[in-house]
């Protein structure tokens, strides 16, 4: 008897434990702490952009078909092929030859503009002020900006752009920014080959903005039709440090900023420089330099000048004189074009590169004269010996 309570009670406690067990595993589905597995979440990177992405950076264009896109008008491929031309690796520069000799046929239909000026003169705000004035009636602009570039760190701000928002963002405009790299006549030539380029797209006028008066307007001048000089006024002697060369060069000289209490000054400053042109010997083209005022911020006198750029163009068109000129300008960008071929082959000649950094110790130390370090240099890379 007491045997069969015990196991009877054993049966009791079984069911017990059962039936309560799954009571708890109720009341835990039905608890409001319950968490849901929810949607399934999507990846954090769209993979499909990445693939697209990298079809696009991994597309190469053949010369070809880099020409038929430039002439059509494509600003992407147009700032591709300018890189190319800017790029100092060898392949690059073969690709870039091809491209540029292929344009050829389709540039030159252009008034090319040099604009210079001390820094602070407001080179950007007036190229603004006269690129809008062109895009206005239809015309196509092309800004080729030349910016400094750091002697420590070869870096450049390149922030045209940012001072031409209204420009920048013009159908008709186009801005390139390139940096000096420390090499005046190396960016100008690449400069003008990016002209040939932005000619065969279409732009019908070309602004080359420089660094500032100094030695980089003499290669601008050899690649322009027009070559405008911006000034200001109040800013000491006028005609102080201002070099014979470059006021021989300017087709006109713009005293910019005339506004406000500047008027008067600026003005005076139009007189000043005006009888400084008249010194000069009459120039090739038969067009009489001029001096006059202008305000990019308030657009007096903008339009004026670019009328008067207008008349410059038709006087040495009808002349012959612009035509005549340019051949001079292809005749200068060829050998000029052979000195910097030159240079690049010899500073990359293995030779030359193994027995450089020993001569430079030895004219350091004082063992030998920097020229004959030099010959030694040339008569091998040459193998005169």
């Amino acid at each position: 008897m007491i045997f069969f309570n015990r196991k009877k009670v054993i049966l009791y406690l079984i069911f017990f434990i059962i039936f309560y067990r799954n009571i708890d595993i109720n009341m835990k589905d039905k608890s409001a702490l319950k968490v849901n597995k929810g949607i399934k979440q999507p990846p954090s990177v769209n993979n499909d952009a990445v693939k697209k992405l990298q079809l696009k950076r991994k597309q190469v264009y053949s010369v070809s078909e880099f020409v038929e896109r430039i002439t059509k008008g494509d600003r992407s491929i147009l700032s591709q092929a300018i890189t190319l031309i800017e790029s100092s690796l060898p392949k690059h520069q073969i690709i870039a030859q091809e491209i540029i000799g292929k344009c050829l046929p389709y540039s030159g239909n252009s008034i090319r503009i040099g604009i210079t000026g001390v820094p602070g003169v407001g080179k950007s705000t007036f190229i603004e002020a006269i690129g809008k004035e062109i895009t206005s009636v239809g015309g196509k602009l092309a800004v080729l900006a030349i910016d400094p570039s750091s002697e420590r760190s070869k870096g450049s701000i390149l922030g045209d752009k940012t001072r031409m928002e209204d420009l920048a963002t013009d159908k008709n405009a186009y801005i390139r920014p390139s940096p000096s790299a420390g090499s005046l006549g190396g960016v100008a030539r690449k400069t003008r080959e990016t002209v040939v380029l932005c000619e065969a797209a279409g732009f019908d006028t070309i602004f080359i903005e420089t660094v500032g008066v100094g030695q980089s307007e003499t290669a601008v001048h050899s690649m322009v039709d027009f070559f405008l000089l911006l000034m200001l006024a109040g800013a000491g002697d006028e005609l102080q440090g201002m070099k014979r060369g470059i006021m021989e060069m300017a087709d006109a000289i713009a005293i910019n900023k005339a506004e406000g209490d500047n008027i008067n000054k600026a003005n005076l400053a139009k007189v000043q420089y005006q009888n400084a042109l008249h010194l000069f010997p009459p120039k090739k083209s038969n067009w009489i330099a001029k001096a006059t005022t202008c305000s990019a911020i308030s657009k007096k006198g903008v339009s004026e000048i670019w009328h008067m750029i207008l008349d410059y163009k038709k006087l040495t068109q009808e002349n012959n004189y612009f035509n005549t000129y340019r051949k001079e300008q292809s005749k200068y960008w060829m050998y000029e074009t052979i000195n910097d071929n030159l240079k690049f082959h010899f500073y990359n000649n293995s030779d030359v590169i193994s027995k450089l950094t020993l001569l430079e110790e030895k004219v350091m130390s004082g063992e030998i004269s920097s020229f004959y370090a030099a010959k030694i240099l040339i008569e091998d890379y040459f193998n005169l010996k």
